[in-house]
């Protein structure tokens, strides 16, 4: 008797009808959209919602539909050119709130948004993505370096007991830094002084100049110098675009170099587009200071300048403070950052490393009891009108966003409160994925074309529905009933195929349209070995249940073994190629193993329901 157990034909039928649903976004097409995000992070309420629209609608931009979907609110429309007002609408009415991007929105029921399916991304080749260009001050890098070198330097002079008037930098008539000067009192010791820096930092070139009434040590930067940290500041920028990329998930993104001081960035197939563009592109780093607790704030703030040493600042709801120009460790002493709940809420888990590990543990352990300070530092561009032309200028944020009574002693690893869910989840990302080594600003940003155009897409497609039929045309034609049981799992494999690429978000490129084929090939190929030794055992005067079960059985030996090598070739493709590459060794491994279900499980379901039972059959239609 041909049997199959209930419980496979229970997997068999839920296995596909959640694949159905899964990838069933895919068949309904997507719309243009925007998307607009707050700058905060946090949820666009109903209040933020009504503004977006009303901006919108004084511009006179017609939107097909909106929602919000957690921090993004996502507005489609009909055509590009209201896309286009509407981006501009935005920019222009809310730059200060919100933030928006050019996008695609998937055009399925909102039942499939809501339980967090979506159509799987097309790549660069078939549908394109978003296309960034940033301007990086590479100035800046070298600017960073020489405070570096000034911080050092007033550290190492205050431990080793060497008085000094002042750390300023040098610069050239460009205004590029170029050097730290360091200055001194009249009878100081310049040369204890210099040996104290050239231990701090050795490849610098040191001068001492003691004639005038201020004697001063140049500490300077050779041209060679220079040249390589502007180098270094473009391949640091670079790493640090591509680590935000991976961790934000975009596939197969495209990070390249443009000329001297530029990075192009293409990411294909995005969907959460405002949110790639606004954590990109900012520039953001932590600083840990000391509270000025000795000095009355409100003192410096009807002044107008904080006491010598300290610096003032502001908490977020605009209470102001006075922390200490000593810098206890920045974000680019950061090992890895984290967010997480703590019992005081949302939080960012801090790991420094060891070097600025020792000095947070001198720091508390001398200062228990006294309060310290996070400084959340953010670089952004704006846009002004000024003389009535629009220019664009730098615009550097300094905010408190904790401070604390130092209740303990740490020293690597603490954590850091005061911030919202987002905020704490967007900050971890900025600190671990690296900070950038210099400013940089979006001077082009473009949704980019198809390479190879709509009209590849359709033939792609259009090569896979008159391959998959003239496949089923065949096999009917050869094997009868068998064959139309082939062509059924042949499009169940198929649709499992394209909801494991919907679920893993892997971006659908030609490469990948390809490997789509082959997995149908591949899974023809297996029914036929099947077939064939059914046949074979029919020959044999073995009967036809006892044959399909032979079949099946027999056959599983040859599959497996032809499978697990072209598996293996697909890993090693995976492993060393990129991009393209990549896309078809993907399609290929994710298509033997559907393919190898949908043979194996998926015929031999449908076979038993026909030929199974107590009732045997005299013949078998399998030509």
């Amino acid at each position: 008797m041909l049997e199959f157990a209930r419980w496979k034909y229970i997997v068999v039928a839920a296995v596909t009808l959640l694949a159905l649903v899964i990838a069933a976004p895919n068949f309904f097409g997507e719309d243009i959209a925007l998307q607009v995000v707050r700058k905060d992070r946090a949820v666009i309420d109903d209040a933020g919602r009504k503004s977006v629209e009303d901006a919108l609608k004084a511009k006179g931009v017609v939107i097909k539909g909106d929602y919000v979907e957690g921090e993004r609110m996502v507005l489609t429309f009909n055509d590009v050119n209201a896309q286009y007002a509407a981006r501009d609408a935005v920019n222009e009415a809310l730059s200060q709130t919100f933030v928006s991007a050019l996008a695609r929105a998937p055009r399925a029921p909102d039942f499939f948004r809501k339980v967090g399916l979506r159509p799987m991304p097309l790549g660069l080749d078939l549908r394109g993505g978003l296309y960034l260009l940033y301007q990086v001050d590479i100035n800046d890098a070298v600017r960073q370096l020489v405070e570096s070198y000034e911080q050092d330097y007033r550290r190492a002079l205050t431990t080793n007991n060497i008085a000094f008037a002042d750390v300023t930098s040098l610069s050239d008539e460009a205004g590029l830094a170029t050097g730290v000067r360091v200055s001194f009192a009249a009878g100081a010791n310049l040369a204890a002084a210099r040996d104290v820096m050239q231990k701090v930092v050795t490849d610098l070139t040191y001068s001492i100049n003691d004639a005038g009434s201020v004697p001063y040590i140049d500490a300077t930067l050779t041209a060679a110098q220079i040249t390589e940290r502007q180098r270094n500041a473009i391949q640091l920028n670079m790493n640090s675009l591509r680590n935000r990329v991976n961790a934000l998930g975009v596939t197969e993104p495209e990070v390249r170099q443009q000329g001297v001081d530029r990075i192009s960035v293409a990411l294909p197939g995005v969907l959460n587009s405002a949110e790639v563009k606004d954590i990109l592109g900012r520039v953001a780093t932590l600083e840990f200071r000391m509270s000025d607790v000795a000095n009355n704030v409100q003192d410096a703030v009807s002044r107008g300048r904080a006491p010598v040493g300290s610096r003032i600042y502001y908490h977020r709801d605009g209470r102001p403070t006075l922390l200490k120009r000593e810098i206890i460790a920045t974000g680019d002493q950061l090992i890895d950052a984290r967010s997480t709940a703590t019992q005081e809420g949302p939080a960012v888990a801090i790991r420094l490393n060891a070097q600025a590990g020792d000095e947070m543990l001198r720091i508390t352990q001398a200062n228990l009891g006294k309060p310290m300070a996070v400084v959340l530092i953010e670089k952004t561009r704006e846009k002004a009108f000024v003389n009535g032309q629009e220019v664009e200028r730098e615009v550097t944020k300094q905010e408190v966003i904790s401070e604390a009574t130092i209740r303990g002693v740490f020293s690597n690893q603490f954590n850091i409160t005061g911030v919202g869910q987002g905020e704490a989840q967007t900050l971890a990302l900025l600190m671990r994925s690296g900070q950038l080594a210099a400013k940089q600003f979006i001077v082009s940003e473009r949704p980019i074309g198809p390479s190879l155009g709509a009209e590849n897409i359709r033939s792609g497609v259009r090569a896979l529905i008159i391959g998959s039929a003239a496949l089923f045309v065949f096999m009917i034609l050869y094997y009868n009933l068998f064959g139309v049981v082939a062509s059924l799992v042949l499009a169940v494999n198929v649709v499992l195929l394209t909801a494991l690429l919907s679920l893993m978000k892997a971006s659908l490129s030609l490469p990948g349209i390809a490997g789509i084929l082959l997995t149908v090939g591949m899974a023809v190929d297996a029914n036929v070995i099947i077939y064939e030794r059914i046949r074979e055992e029919l020959r044999n005067g073995i009967t036809p249940q006892a044959s399909i079960r032979a079949g099946f059985e027999k056959a599983w030996t040859a599959i497996w073994d032809s499978n697990v090598t072209t598996f293996i070739a697909g890993l090693v493709l995976w492993v060393f190629g990129t991009g393209p590459i990549r896309n078809f060794a993907t399609v290929l491994m994710l298509g033997i193993l559907t393919s190898m279900f949908t043979a194996m499980l998926g015929s031999r379901a449908l076979l038993t329901l026909i030929y199974g039972g107590a009732k045997k059959p005299a013949k078998l239609s399998i030509g």
